[in-house]
């Protein structure tokens, strides 16, 4: 998998989640097998450059390369102006959302809204790819609804204006995350154009990805959701891709510390207060289907500070490591 001069280490890729792929996640999930990784959607807002929140989300220091960041927006030259501005604070790649399904996104006429207007599209990628000489991608949906599943027009359009690779979501946007992803649209697309195409939805498992890769055609596929608590799930893909068979699932051990260093790597990146409550909704997909793990989140969300979240862990972990050797004597 090639993005204009980057190689890949592989066809994985962590996919763009707002308020969850930030830097310590997008690191985190490079180092257990993703490919690549793309930041949370940044608005090309230019008022908002100066904010804290925004200089954090396209924050890359020290990160595995290639450097991502996801832009999104209405206006063609403030799009261009958003992504010139991430390229000269150190972005590789810029991404262009036009997949967010939110109605916070979509009633400003932004995200997956854009598929309703195929001139401005073209307008909008066309003005991103001139301002900047790194690649540029897109990330779409297959239409806005069942009746218009448009993403083969806007793949070509895509090509035309320069766009060098395109990240699909197996939904619409009325779909909004509801239902099964549906491949025969990408498969369309894949066809359709010769950049690389990536499929994105419920790719939940190591067979499913073999599944969309071999029955789309795709170049390679985005991991979102599934990640979430499963930061491991890109090794585990990578190793069945390679061999046909099943890495053994992480230890507890392994995931306490997993999760551990995770943490630490929030609290160091936003600071223990905030990054106390960022923690939070890691700690539980983290502890989801864990024995007594409803009963942890519950008393893990009420505490204040960075020790007694950690110690509320070890404890935690130890209790599962008992009940596990229990079960096995």
């Amino acid at each position: 998998m090639r993005i204009g001069p980057y190689q890949l280490q592989n066809n994985l890729i962590l996919a763009p989640m707002a308020g969850v792929t930030d830097r310590p996640f997008r690191q985190l999930c490079r180092d257990l097998g993703a490919g690549m990784a793309v930041s949370e959607m940044v608005s090309s807002n230019s008022l908002l450059y100066g904010s804290e929140k925004t200089q954090r989300r396209a924050n890359h220091a020290g990160e595995t390369e290639p450097k991502s960041v996801q832009i999104m927006g209405t206006d063609p030259q403030m799009m261009a102006e958003a992504a010139r501005h991430n390229a000269d604070n150190g972005a590789q790649i810029i991404d262009i959302n036009m997949g967010c399904p939110a109605k916070k996104v979509c009633n400003v006429a932004a995200g997956s809204a854009l598929l309703r207007d195929e001139p401005l599209v073209a307008r909008i990628v066309s003005a991103v790819v001139k301002a900047v000489d790194i690649p540029v991608t897109l990330k779409i949906r297959t239409g806005w609804d069942s009746q218009s599943r448009n993403a083969p027009m806007i793949a070509r359009i895509a090509e035309d204006s320069g766009i060098q690779a395109l990240a699909i979501h197996g939904r619409t946007r009325a779909d909004q995350y509801s239902g099964e992803a549906e491949y025969d649209t990408i498969a369309t697309v894949k066809q359709t154009i010769k950049i690389p195409v990536i499929a994105n939805g419920d790719i939940t498992s190591p067979e499913k990805a073999r599944h969309v890769l071999d029955y789309t055609g795709v170049d390679a596929v985005m991991i979102g959701r599934a990640a979430q608590g499963r930061p491991w799930i890109f090794r585990e893909i990578a190793h069945y891709l390679a061999t046909g068979e099943h890495l053994p699932e992480p230890s507890i051990i392994e995931v306490r510390d997993i999760l551990r260093g995770h943490l630490h790597n929030l609290y160091a990146f936003y600071g223990e207060h905030a990054g106390v409550r960022i923690a939070r909704k890691h700690i539980s997909w983290y502890s989801k289907g864990q024995r007594h793990g409803a009963h942890f989140r519950q008393a893990i969300n009420q505490v204040e500070s960075a020790r007694e979240q950690l110690a509320m862990i070890e404890t935690f972990f130890e209790q599962l490591i008992i009940i596990r050797e229990e079960l096995a004597a």
